[in-house]
């Protein structure tokens, strides 16, 4: 048994509401408790338009039986509080069933892979408001046509606790920073907006190891040079995707399709595709909850499981999809440690956590070199993908031409469009650059943080949705 000094919940009462949850005959058992902190702060025209900060704890408890799950979640953490959760969780079990089932909790301890020195919330809130003043400046400082500025600051401390009816008690406690600016550029063409933003597990020292002036200077310069951009052109073109942000394409593209439940339902077009060719023999995929630092990252999924490095396509080969509880349960296998859930107030579900694909030997500047015309993309935007064709539509939101081997004129923002499966056979070219970015993910009205990586690369032919000829 784990020490109960820290923990969000006495382990007796833990099991005392397992035992209540599984009264009706109820197969598995799972309680998950969460403390979150959190504060948001938004600096816009220079003042200061928003400073929240919250907390939010409670508990989901959640019953299954065969394919049927009962789900409960209360804000009361008391012991009646928590055995009143569990018996409207199982009221969806079996009537007349063996009765109160004892459960024997075995805590384990997780190390976490982030390390945090300095908590945010010790942190005053005129220091963090001092911060967006500095990026608010050296955005404006970046040139006389930068004539707003946003910047938004967000930290959280997620505690949570996670306990079921296998035997499982294990905690773990995130922590995450973030800076975002965004700059609106006018000229003789219109405004247009750069975007940048910092973001990792670690406490408020993030900011003494990144300047905000840094990732301000960047947003302000992606505005300023659409300033010149033309229209970009139409037709099917070949596309060098710099390291980092591309990123989002594997995970919109083909990560979601390698989620199990999609697998299950027959809504992927991965489905029952395991040892097939199904991209470039340039490509790994890799889908890692442990990566140090990054968006994703956490010591434990929102079900208990460790995180853990999952190899998805290796050298073009589908080797394995994203599994949660359930579904492995029912494949008699392991979850991978993707099961994840916003809140409290939600049932798990299969997500991923850092999703990258691995770097390759080519040297960047030699897939631009090798390239005669065609976009190189600085930085891709949000997307949107049908995980039953593979069909998505990215937007360019910093991009070039790329003319006799060589960068040149900036574009309009303009579109990706194409087929996942069909990209994946279609990487021609994976450099040595390996970079990840953070994101949002959402799937089936739930948020979560995500990271997404890869190195340049070079697709040979992508659909380029601009107002230009080819």
């Amino acid at each position: 048994m784990a020490s109960s000094a820290t923990m969000l919940v006495e382990p007796d009462v833990v099991e005392a509401t397992l035992a209540r949850a599984l009264a009706r005959g109820g197969e598995f058992a799972e309680v998950f408790v969460e403390d979150r902190r959190s504060t948001a702060i938004s600096l816009d025209d220079r003042r200061v338009e928003e400073l929240s900060s919250g907390r939010d704890r409670g508990a989901g408890i959640r019953v299954v039986v065969g394919d049927t799950t009962g789900f409960a979640h209360t804000a009361d953490l008391s012991p009646s509080g928590l055995l009143a959760a569990a018996e409207a969780a199982s009221a969806v079990a079996r009537s007349g069933g063996p009765g109160p089932r004892p459960v024997a909790l075995e805590g384990r301890h997780v190390p976490s892979p982030n390390r945090v020195d300095l908590l945010p919330e010790t942190v005053e809130k005129a220091r963090k408001v001092a911060l967006l003043t500095r990026a608010d400046q050296a955005a404006r400082a970046a040139g006389g046509a930068v004539g707003q500025v946003t910047a938004g600051y967000g930290d959280s401390r997620r505690r949570i606790l996670v306990a079921n009816s296998d035997g499982v008690l294990v905690e773990d406690d995130q922590v995450r920073s973030r800076l975002s600016v965004m700059c609106v550029a006018t000229g003789d063409t219109g405004l247009h907006t750069g975007y940048d933003s910092l973001a990792h597990t670690v406490g408020f020292e993030l900011f003494d190891r990144h300047a905000a002036e840094d990732v301000a200077a960047e947003a302000a310069r992606r505005a300023l040079v659409k300033l010149k951009a033309r229209p970009a052109p139409s037709g099917v073109l070949p596309v060098v995707i710099k390291s980092g942000t591309g990123g989002i394409l594997f995970h919109e593209a083909c990560g979601h399709g390698l989620e199990a439940d999609h697998i299950a339902k027959d809504a992927s077009v991965y489905t029952g595709r395991l040892g097939d060719r199904v991209a470039s023999p340039l490509v790994t995929l890799v889908d890692d909850g442990t990566v140090t630092d990054e968006w994703g990252t956490a010591a434990v999924d929102d079900e208990g499981r460790p995180t853990q490095r999952n190899v998805l396509i290796q050298d073009g080969v589908l080797t394995d999809y994203l599994w949660d509880h359930l579904r492995a349960r029912k494949e008699r296998r392991a979850s991978s440690g993707n099961g994840r859930r916003q809140s409290y107030r939600h049932l798990p579900m299969v997500r991923m956590t850092n999703t990258y694909l691995l770097a390759g030997d080519a040297e960047p500047d030699d897939l631009v070199a090798s390239t005669p015309r065609g976009i190189y993309v600085a930085q891709l935007g949000g997307g949107q993908v049908n995980t039953a064709t593979g069909d998505f539509v990215f937007g360019m939101v910093e991009a070039y031409l790329i003319e006799d081997g060589r960068i040149t004129e900036p574009l309009r923002d303009a579109n990706l469009i194409g087929n996942g499966p069909d990209v994946l056979h279609k990487i021609d070219g994976v450099a040595n650059d390996f970079d990840m970015c953070p994101g949002t993910c959402g799937k089936d009205g739930q948020s979560v943080p995500v990271g997404c990586g890869q190195p340049t690369l070079r697709i040979s032919g992508v659909t380029i949705g601009g107002t230009a000829g080819a």
